[in-house]
């Protein structure tokens, strides 16, 4: 397993509405429309993780845990890694619903985007408290899709 720690702090207009991802910023302020982005004054970006966690989630079995911690408030959203991560940006990271990746992308296929982030948490953050956001990197074995579906009660 590999992990990396990043601090970062809320923000009173932190409403973690989006539907398809949610987002840790490098920089100290956001706008009401930034609806994705749940933390701001984060210590690093995408580009700034570690080597080490950089390749392990470049890893296609690579499951990626983000565990998000307010105020004494903690939810845990998991995903995938990615061969096609590139880690470029130094200003961000993105952990998306999709499988979609830019150079902010840390995690893909995650099993929740910031609407669904626990509420209580949300509004921890919200009051500008200090957040911790663990990320680790672990060997799994991603699922394979399957037809069973489109033959069921056949």
């Amino acid at each position: 397993m590999t992990a990396e720690t990043v601090f970062a702090r809320g923000h009173c207009n932190v409403t973690a509405l989006h539907s398809s991802t949610f987002e840790v910023t490098r920089d100290p302020e956001i706008s009401p429309t930034a609806d994705c982005i749940i933390a701001v004054g984060a210590d690093k970006g995408a580009a700034t993780l570690g080597e080490e966690f950089k390749k392990a989630a470049t890893d296609e079995d690579a499951v990626i845990t983000a565990t998000i911690t307010c105020a004494g408030y903690t939810d845990v959203v998991k995903g995938w890694g990615s061969a096609r991560l590139t880690f470029t940006d130094s200003s961000s990271m993105v952990f998306r619903v999709s499988d979609y990746i830019c150079g902010r992308t840390v995690m893909v296929n995650a099993d929740k985007p910031a609407a669904r982030l626990d509420r209580s948490l949300v509004e921890a953050l919200a009051r500008g408290n200090e957040a911790v956001i663990e990320l680790k990197v672990e060997k799994g074995k991603r699922p394979q899709p399957s037809l069973d579906l489109l033959f069921e009660g056949y």
